[in-house]
């Protein structure tokens, strides 16, 4: 048999959860902080048995919530996730609840706890420090950052990626931003492309020479071209066309190599261009339209065999 309760009877629930002034103080200690069975013991100096019976009651009465976290339950209270009239009672108990003395010493105690845990996480860092970077790539791969990178992309920007290969960065950028527009010439690259991005619903494949690129003026909000220029026969062909297709104020990136002198390159992966001089790479997007150009050469990859790499930013004057 369900048993029904009359509209308002939360309220009175509520109430008489808080009949006891350690409930108050328990609230009050976990309004915006998680905290385990264990620290709340500390702070309030009572044994487990009792905070856990005072945390079922509150959480029965739908003041806090919990959430396991490895071998330990958290609590905590979110008071913008109480209803109005919880909030309410809230707002006017918590005045009072903090007023107690024992509130006081309460608040001091839990400072030292949340010191505590500082601490601890500091003593972890200052004994596996010089082992640190080796630990965190086994645990995540050394790429999760550079992964999470595009994050920082307006959400609601179109970007193209010009010489989209096998659709990588395509894949990369697009779970940041509205749309992606993916162009590259090769009809085995866009084929290899189109399985890679098969679950993204906001990618365009399109197979084209970025001299002519097929999409209208002012399209895009930003370009990326990776490792692409030196394919060209016309790099400055390209970037006037990236200019064309970016809105005013639209930013380019350009990954590419440094000038070297690896003849093999032209035979073996038809490299037309040995890499572009920071002078004639800054020239050549200033030409084609871009201004406050960056240029940044990349640390080179402990595994990379390949020249040196640089990056270079600029904005489209428009």
């Amino acid at each position: 048999m369900t048993i029904r309760h009359a509209p308002g009877a939360g309220i009175f629930r509520r109430m008489s959860s808080l009949s006891d002034p350690i409930r108050g103080r328990v609230l009050l200690l976990l309004e915006r902080r998680h905290l385990s069975v264990s620290e709340l013991c500390e702070v309030l100096g009572l044994p487990q048995s009792t905070v856990s019976r005072h945390l079922k009651m509150l959480s029965e009465a739908g003041w806090i919530h919990g959430r396991r976290e490895g071998t330990r339950r958290l609590y905590v209270l979110f008071p913008d996730d109480l209803d109005q009239s919880a909030a309410s009672l809230w707002l006017i108990l918590r005045e009072r609840i903090a007023e107690l003395q024992e509130s006081k010493e309460d608040a001091r105690r839990v400072v030292q706890v949340m010191a505590s845990r500082r601490s601890r996480s500091q003593e972890f860092f200052d004994r596996d420090a010089p082992g640190w970077d080796r630990l965190r790539e086994d645990l995540f791969g050394d790429r999760f950052g550079l992964m999470a990178l595009p994050g920082l992309l307006d959400p609601a920007w179109v970007v193209g990626d010009l010489g989209c290969g096998t659709g990588l960065m395509a894949e990369v950028v697009a779970p940041f931003v509205r749309q992606v527009h993916a162009v590259d010439d090769s009809e085995a690259m866009l084929i290899a492309a189109k399985k890679r991005l098969a679950i993204r619903d906001n990618i365009r494949l399109h197979q084209a020479a970025l001299e002519t690129l097929p999409l209208p003026d002012h399209a895009l909000d930003a370009a990326i071209m990776i490792l692409v220029l030196h394919h060209l026969a016309d790099p400055d062909a390209a970037l006037c066309e990236a200019a064309r297709v970016l809105k005013p104020g639209g930013r380019i990136l350009i990954v590419d190599m440094v000038p070297h002198e690896r003849a093999e390159f032209e035979t073996n992966m038809g490299h037309i261009w040995l890499g572009f001089p920071e002078s004639d790479i800054t020239r050549r997007a200033g030409e084609a339209g871009f201004e406050t150009v960056r240029h940044s050469l990349l640390p080179m990859e402990r595994n990379a065999k390949g020249p040196a790499l640089f990056a270079m930013t600029a904005r489209n004057a428009g």
